[in-house]
């Protein structure tokens, strides 16, 4: 021991200790909660959920450990079980029993989503209920609008998105959030709207929607997979940020109340940027590749889940995301209070 002394001292002769001893605020769990610089809680986050008709059906989705497809009867407890977690918002998304060229299902008065809507206004009356906007669960050929000859076609199919969200809105939806990326649809939403008298309801615009490789369980999950081609010709290209910066600000021009980052993990740069860009809130949406992600190597053992997962999270919400929408939403309820 004596020897071990000497060699210390040896070592530290000329030795100036630092000024700055920044492992200070770091040595306890205490200190670091104290001076964390980035807060993740359910308090920022929206819970999606995918609904179906039936009775008695929760379908699990494969490629989507602990999410579900929801009949009516079965949602109702799911979402007073959300509503207890403390998570305030769910995002809905429909599979109807038929589907045709147009998505009329998308806007019928009693589609699948309307009565969704109705179902968690009923039982989990505190939660918000913001509706996606699209035609893709809704459409025989998978796309986002109106096909004609291969090709989606833009100004066609704004008045059938400007319908859906006037229908999800008589339902009783706090929020629209429409998905499609036509361009010109907040506009055309928000002026159906305001001529509903819905003028109150406001728009989560899922501005920076790019064509996206972590969007395929989903896909499995909404049962809404492209039937030829993809959504390269509508959805952003992966290689570009001055041009989501432009969907930002045409979507604020129109009258988006909010604005979204998707993917958030590959894009966090973009969130970034979208942030010091703009006043608004700023969404992102976790998206259920990043999810699946996750999931399956904390199974093989790979990963840690929740710490993964928390890691994630607050890298999201580092980027300047206000709104996290994940399905991990309810794993953080319980993690936080663990």
């Amino acid at each position: 021991m004596a020897t071990q002394s000497v060699e210390r001292q040896t070592l530290l002769q000329g030795f100036v200790p630092p000024v700055h001893r920044p492992r200070r605020l770091r040595g306890s769990a205490v200190m670091r909660e104290l001076v964390a610089e980035t807060r993740l809680d359910v308090a920022s986050m929206i819970y999606p959920l995918f609904v179906v008709e039936g009775r008695g059906v929760k379908n699990d989705i494969g490629s989507m450990p602990g999410v579900y497809q929801w009949s009516l009867d079965q949602l109702a407890g799911e979402v007073r079980e959300v509503e207890s977690a403390g998570i305030p918002a769910v995002l809905l998304f429909g599979i109807p029993s038929h589907k045709d060229e147009w998505g009329t299902e998308a806007y019928r008065r009693d589609g699948i989503v309307q009565r969704a809507i109705a179902t968690v206004k009923e039982h989990a009356p505190k939660l918000m209920v913001v509706a996606d906007v699209c035609l893709c669960e809704y459409t025989s050929h998978g796309h986002c609008g109106v096909v004609e000859g291969g090709r989606v076609l833009n100004d066609p199919t704004l008045e059938l998105l400007a319908r859906t969200a006037v229908s999800q809105v008589e339902a009783g939806a706090d929020m629209v959030a429409p998905s499609d990326m036509m361009d010109a649809r907040v506009r055309a939403i928000r002026q159906a709207l305001d001529e509903a008298g819905f003028n109150e309801t406001p728009i989560m615009a899922y501005s920076a929607k790019y064509a996206s490789a972590f969007y395929g369980p989903f896909r499995e999950a909404a049962e809404s997979a492209p039937q030829f081609g993809d959504r390269r010709a509508y959805q952003m290209d992966p290689t570009n940020v001055r041009e989501a910066l432009k969907e930002v600000e045409l979507d604020i021009q129109e009258g988006a109340d909010m604005v979204m980052v998707k993917p958030a993990l590959a894009y966090l740069d973009v969130i970034a940027r979208v942030r010091d860009a703009v006043k608004l809130p700023v969404a992102a949406y976790n998206v259920s590749g990043e999810y699946s992600m996750v999931k399956a190597a904390a199974r093989l053992g790979w990963l840690e889940e929740k710490r993964a997962a928390l890691e994630i999270l607050t890298a999201i919400k580092r980027a300047g995301a206000d709104i996290i929408i994940t399905y991990f939403a309810k794993d953080v309820a319980r993690w936080l209070d663990e």
